[in-house]
């Protein structure tokens, strides 16, 4: 795995981990008895993005490690994967391995 796959991704564990701490602990502006004119009632009343990035970023790096580990150590690779049988040699080749 290059540096460029690591970033790419750690970026998909972070926003999967994003979206799965965006609700926790939210309370809506119907909820808290102030909606903003304009807005709908179950808008966030005080979203704390800040925080939930935060705690993203705690949760989203040992996740990320593990995986990367898992990668690049071959424990698992694309042709355990393969449930279609694509990546198979075609008929009359020689492996090399």
């Amino acid at each position: 795995m290059g540096i460029t796959s690591a970033i790419v991704l750690f970026a998909v564990v972070w926003f999967m981990t994003f979206f799965i701490v965006l609700p926790l602990r939210l309370t809506t502006q119907g909820e808290d008895g102030s909606v903003v004119p304009g807005t709908h009632k179950s808008a966030p009343a005080d979203a704390q993005i800040g925080r939930k990035a935060r705690i993203t970023t705690y949760w989203a790096v040992p996740i990320w490690a593990v995986l990367a580990v898992v990668i690049l150590s071959g424990w698992i690779s694309v042709r355990d994967i393969d449930w279609f049988d694509r990546m198979s040699t075609p008929q009359g080749a020689v492996s090399t391995s």
